[in-house]
């Protein structure tokens, strides 16, 4: 096994810190100051700062229907985080965030990877919400949402748009700005008084409570983590 994933797989960080660590000279794999590329064998002592790291850690993939007012840090000094909310023995960060005004599915776990891959602009994973704005939206500006709203000094990317009835909407999004949604309603003048993803990729909140948290069923995974 390719050391850097050895160690993301250990829960210490993920793949591209550990080579930024690897290159600093930080890690050694038998006493020796370990090279990007360096393979670990069952048996292998890896150190980073001269601290032993241990057998990799089951990795822990959460789907959580956030309550409007929880927030997405793992500061646990800050009231109302999400990682006193859920309460689990074990360490877990959130995959990117939800305002705390919105709710709705997010995802958290200990594999740094993952998270990368996820957050990875490029990679154009499909994030769903569902969004009630302040009074009637227009066909033309739902149109306008969908070829991309100017936000922050930057067009957005085109996103799929259908209408849910006079005042919500569902919207696709391949991005994740900033309240890009909250800001893209304003832009055009509405107001977002409700703010729900839906899904993430192909996991779907479901019926899954407002408040309540589920591990990843293995179909999830597999697509998750191939």
């Amino acid at each position: 096994m390719r050391l850097n994933k050895y160690i993301s797989e250990t829960g210490v960080c993920s793949r591209r810190e550990a080579d930024k660590w690897i290159e600093a000279g930080r890690v050694t794999c038998n006493g020796q100051p370990a090279v990007l590329g360096t393979q670990v064998a069952d048996g292998d002592e890896v150190r980073i700062d001269g601290e032993l790291i241990g057998l990799k850690k089951k990795q822990i993939y959460i789907a959580l229907n956030k309550p409007v007012g929880i927030i997405c840090t793992t500061e646990t000094h800050i009231e109302d985080n999400i990682i006193e909310h859920i309460g689990y023995p074990e360490r877990i960060f959130p995959v990117g965030r939800l305002d705390r005004d919105s709710e709705g599915l997010i995802l958290l776990t200990n594999n740094g990877d993952v998270v990368n891959d996820i957050l990875r602009s490029e990679n154009n994973h499909e994030k769903e919400y569902v969004v009630t704005v302040d009074r009637p939206i227009t066909d033309l500006s739902l149109h306008m949402m969908a070829g991309g709203v100017k936000i922050m000094g930057e067009v957005t990317k085109p996103s799929k748009v259908t209408r849910i009835n006079e005042q919500s909407f569902r919207i696709i999004l391949t991005q994740g700005l900033n309240r890009q949604i909250r800001r893209m309603c304003s832009a055009l003048g509405y107001k977002a008084q409700r703010l729900q993803r839906v899904r993430i990729m192909h996991i779907q909140l479901g019926n899954l409570k407002s408040g309540q948290w589920r591990h990843l069923t293995p179909a999830e995974l597999s697509g998750l983590i191939g």
